[in-house]
């Protein structure tokens, strides 16, 4: 698809046009069963994966799927050309591939900062914070101090307030930052005891059990897909294993509140799940949290 674009340049100037579509068909799902177009492309796609690396592994050290590759191809932008929201995954990736390319010293001296690296720097908000990445296993959990209270944060949130222009001066760390490193030591510390309680049927209360309350409430419902009740069943698996971050549950609970209509609240949870959930960067299992738990990074935020 991206050569056949590509090959627009090769078009004579001569006459000249003024503009140029491009389409794209794609077989319906009976069609596809007898000819197997999709599956061919995916095949396609995981050969040149294979032959030729993967850059995703830069930014979730899991191996993209070709399914997914194949999502974004023929995605509403790629076909129509329509503007989309910004896309922050490919976004990061781009930058990393080309800091890779382009700055190899750089790249390998960031490949290898020790564990436990910090720093600091001002930010917008009125009172000062610190954001810990947290590891155990396979598991990925971001902290972060908000005045009194303490949030988890998905990566993407994480990755904005990371980012910086290289002229961002570094600011001296203060005494406060070990109190609220400690801080979100114990938070990340008490994920594993709720996921305990919350699967013996305590912790009713909790904004994962609201959630999986409200879910088990339309799974049922005749106007679901088997796909969307697949679906459906995933993301109560996902929040049995911890692998949904609390700041995805809490606004996915303030979207649907209110909401009685299934296919509506189906809608609101799809949209507020981002899909690096379901490639295990973020599960929690008994498998997965072997080894020790480990401070990956911190950053000091000091407020105006």
């Amino acid at each position: 698809m991206m050569q056949r674009v590509g090959r627009i340049n090769r078009v004579s100037k001569n006459p000249p046009f003024d503009t140029i579509y491009t389409y794209n068909f794609f077989p319906a799902g009976p069609i596809n069963d007898n000819i197997s177009l999709k599956e061919a492309a995916e095949s396609k796609i995981a050969a040149f994966i294979e032959m030729l690396g993967n850059d995703a592994k830069l930014l979730t050290d899991e191996e993209v799927k070709s399914h997914d590759l194949f999502a974004k191809l023929t995605s509403k932008k790629i076909i129509t050309g329509e503007d989309e929201e910004d896309d922050p995954e490919l976004r990061y990736l781009k930058f990393l591939r080309d800091l890779r390319d382009n700055q190899i010293d750089l790249f390998e001296k960031i490949k290898r900062l020790p564990k436990k690296s910090r720093s600091a720097k001002k930010h917008s908000e009125n009172y000062n914070s610190v954001m810990t990445f947290f590891r155990k296993g396979k598991l990925r959990k971001i902290f972060m101090n908000k005045g009194s209270s303490i949030e988890e944060v998905d990566f993407f949130q994480a990755a904005e307030l990371l980012e910086a222009d290289v002229k961002i001066k570094r600011e001296k760390l203060e005494p406060e930052f070990y109190k609220h490193l400690e801080e979100n030591k114990k938070e990340f510390n008490a994920v594993f005891m709720e996921e305990g309680e919350e699967l013996t049927g305590l912790g009713g209360r909790s904004h994962e059990s609201k959630l999986r309350k409200t879910i088990k409430a339309i799974i049922k419902s005749k106007e679901f897909t088997d796909d969307d009740e697949d679906f459906l069943h995933d993301i109560l698996r996902l929040l049995n294993e911890g692998g949904i971050a609390k700041a995805t549950i809490k606004r996915i609970l303030k979207e649907v509140q209110g909401e009685i209509n299934p296919l509506k609240i189906l809608a609101k949870i799809k949209g507020g799940i981002p899909q690096d959930v379901f490639q295990g960067t973020f599960v929690k299992s008994s498998a997965d949290t072997t080894g020790p738990r480990e401070v990956i990074l911190s950053e000091y935020l000091i407020g105006k």
